[in-house]
């Protein structure tokens, strides 16, 4: 393993970043990207993939420049096998990023997820809103 910072980003953050490249999300999966590890799970792909696909994203992006952003962001990021079993999140579907930061020894997890948010650290790991990020 790397001896930089890991972050884990959550679907909105990503997601925003793909759509708006102006905004805080955008600002910090750059700087994440540029000072740490970016880490991943198959989970998020999935969930990624199909909320990447919605069509209401259409009018924003392409369908091909969202999937070709996807597929940087999984030659780019590092693949972690998730050892973790986490049931802390008010909203089930949350907790696959906390398992992933746990199992991939994440140094931050970075949400605009007000579940995930009010967990704060969680084990020991910040979760910061992206614009908190960028402040750090």
């Amino acid at each position: 393993m790397s001896n930089k910072p890991y972050f884990v980003l959550d679907t909105n953050v990503i997601v925003s970043a793909v759509l708006l490249k102006n905004s805080a999300s955008y600002q910090a999966f750059v700087k994440a990207y540029q000072k740490g590890v970016l880490l991943l799970s198959w989970p998020i792909i999935d969930e990624l993939t199909e909320v990447l696909k919605r069509t209401k994203f259409d009018n924003y992006v392409s369908l091909d420049k969202r999937m070709s952003f996807l597929a940087t962001l999984i030659g780019m990021a590092t693949f972690v096998e998730i050892t973790a079993t986490i049931t802390d999140c008010r909203d089930p579907k949350d907790n696959m990023f906390l398992e992933l930061a746990v199992s991939g020894q994440a140094n931050g997890i970075i949400s605009g997820d007000k579940d995930l948010l009010e967990l704060h650290p969680f084990r020991g790991i910040p979760i910061l809103r992206p614009d908190e990020f960028l402040a750090t």
